[in-house]
């Protein structure tokens, strides 16, 4: 049922939903072709803009023969759903912990099942054993790299799909449902684009044959896309040794410090039901394209910038990029364990001293030690985490020579190619440090949301709260 009050909008409403749910497809594959390993990176065509042409774009661009036909294949979708089903096969078998949801709007609390970390670990020595076996012709690593456009835009479909099929499924919710469904606050504004596009249903699931009661949101948060992210960086890495007969220390630190994030995930996988994505929004197209199409393929983008320009940071690099990792790693767990204990034993010694304002809701906000620095002090400690995801890929940008160039620091392909960076030094950026410009712009977004929310539960305290903490994520500057 459609709100009757006015609608509150976020993303800049039905307008900016249109534009995200068309537009960031379009970027996906803008990356996927604008940077490969036919031409360069960007392609050289994009630098030279007095001389493009259609036909040297698409040739450069690595166009399918095909046309838009040659974007996916019937192959290349099969083995995407049979992942997804692998997927949903673990999830029933293998032992798992059975955890209570926070409670709902409605009333009652919701039934989880995580086995994240077993299932992950079961795929990822699979997949071992055959690289132990095969190596990097591993058939698994040649296919998503030979068909990764494809794979892409499985996913894509897939995500389409999951959000056209939750969004019919949501008008089948009613008040007061004994089966504890209910619709996310911001998501049923009557508007179909921006709600198809939010979410309407807040925790969408589905009943089907063997498997049971699938929660399709966890699901999606954390188990295809997430483990795909690192499945993806592992077939690069295995390109690039395909490419030069060996690797290089940049992908294998971004494969590891990846791998190690995402199987924390797994670990705390429980602990995702306490995030915002779980008790607050829907699960809509937003959530569906960003954990499926979104997340596997655009974090990956560096290893994939890598698998052709095999830089090497060195042991004067790589121990600069560990020490900005461990500056974000110490900043945002220390402050999180800070705002947990003082959550869960304000009287313990290691947070007793510090000052708080009351609310008149019971509540009490910390405004000194690491929250009182900035009322996010997390955000900034995980956007500086994300940061060597990018640097390990250098001042980037590179271009496709054919053999015998005779072009001093050329790296030389075991084909006979060529790479250099040339013209494109620094274009690449572009691509290679996407991640770091919209990790800031989530992180930001997400601030903005959360100060909504807090201002309408806590009134003039959180007004006074603000003026206390006065920075909201990055001391001194914003």
């Amino acid at each position: 049922m459609a709100s009757k009050s006015k609608p509150d909008y976020e993303f800049g409403g039905p307008i900016g939903a249109a534009g995200i749910v068309l537009g960031l497809p379009v970027l996906q594959y803008v990356y996927a072709f604008g940077c490969n390993d036919i031409a360069g990176c960007p392609i050289p065509s994009l630098l030279d803009p007095k001389n493009l042409s259609l036909e040297t774009l698409k040739a450069e661009a690595g166009w399918p023969a095909d046309g838009i036909w040659g974007f996916c294949s019937w192959g290349a979708m099969g083995w995407t759903l049979a992942y997804y089903l692998l997927n949903l096969v673990l999830y029933r078998v293998l032992p798992a912990q059975e955890v209570e949801g926070t409670e709902l709007a409605s009333g009652g609390r919701l039934k989880y099942r995580f086995n994240g970390l077993a299932s992950s670990t079961f795929i990822l020595v699979a997949l071992a054993a055959g690289t132990v076996a095969q190596g990097a012709e591993f058939p698994v690593w040649t296919y998503i790299t030979d068909n990764y456009l494809q794979l892409l835009t499985a996913n894509i479909i897939i995500s389409f799909a999951l959000a056209v099929y939750v969004y019919v499924a949501s008008f089948s919710v009613k008040p007061g449902n004994p089966e504890k469904r209910e619709l996310a606050a911001g998501g049923h504004t009557g508007n179909l684009i921006y709600d198809f596009y939010i979410g309407r249903e807040l925790n969408p699931r589905v009943t089907l044959p063997f498997f049971g009661e699938i929660d399709i949101k966890t699901f999606a948060e954390v188990r295809p896309g997430l483990l795909g992210w690192i499945i993806i960086n592992c077939a690069w890495m295995a390109k690039q040794y395909r490419n030069y007969g060996y690797v290089t220390d940049s992908i294998v630190f971004i494969t590891a410090v990846q791998g190690l994030y995402v199987m924390d995930s797994f670990v705390m996988e429980s602990s995702i039901l306490t995030m915002m994505d779980i008790t607050r929004d829907g699960f809509g197209f937003m959530l569906c394209f960003g954990d499926l199409g979104w997340l596997p393929f655009l974090y990956s983008q560096q290893t994939r910038y890598l698998s052709v320009y095999p830089f090497s940071m060195g042991w004067l690099g790589t121990a600069g990029v560990v020490a900005v990792l461990l500056t974000g790693f110490t900043i945002f767990r220390l402050s999180n364990k800070e705002k947990n204990t003082f959550r869960t034993n304000p009287n313990d010694p290691s947070v007793a001293h510090l000052k708080y304002i009351e609310t008149k809701t019971g509540s009490r906000l910390l405004i000194s030690g690491w929250w009182g620095v900035a009322r996010h002090i997390n955000y900034l400690g995980d956007w500086i985490q994300g940061l060597p995801y990018s640097l390990p890929t250098g001042i980037s940008g590179y271009v496709i020579l054919s053999a015998g160039t005779g072009i001093a620091g050329a790296y030389k392909m075991l084909d006979g190619r060529e790479v250099v960076q040339g013209a494109a030094r620094g274009w690449g950026m572009l691509f290679t440090y996407f991640y770091i410009l919209y990790f800031a712009v989530l992180l930001i977004h997400r601030d903005g949301r959360d100060d909504e929310k807090c201002s309408r539960k806590y009134g003039q305290d959180w007004e006074k709260y603000k003026r206390t903490v006065r920075w909201k994520i990055l001391p001194g500057v914003y």
